[in-house]
């Protein structure tokens, strides 16, 4: 299944929701995976974003209505990027041209 890593900034108002109610990262991540998303592993990070998530879905368009379900309560913004294991792309790459 195509892995993906999701960048994710918190507004404000989901601040103030995990700083009240810290298991609320945990209910949002089942929430995700309801969707048919694996979580693969996740980071709080310090810098320009708040998490670091690694999922496996099934395809774009599922990532997409991930990041606009979330995305539609105000408290998260994310940047989705496609990922390719290394392994992958160095077999792609070695590939004879046709």
């Amino acid at each position: 299944m195509p892995r993906y890593i999701l960048l994710s900034n918190v507004t404000c108002e989901g601040l103030e929701t995990i700083s009240k109610n810290p298991a609320r990262i945990l209910e949002v991540n089942r929430e995700v995976e309801a969707m048919g998303i694996k979580i693969i592993d996740q980071y709080a990070v310090l810098g320009p974003y708040d998490f670091v998530t690694i999922i496996e879905a099934p395809d774009d368009a599922t990532v997409a209505k991930l990041s606009v379900r979330l995305g539609s309560r105000g408290t998260v913004k994310i940047t989705s990027l496609p990922a390719i294991q290394t392994r992958e792309f160095v077999e792609k790459l070695s590939e004879k041209k046709t």
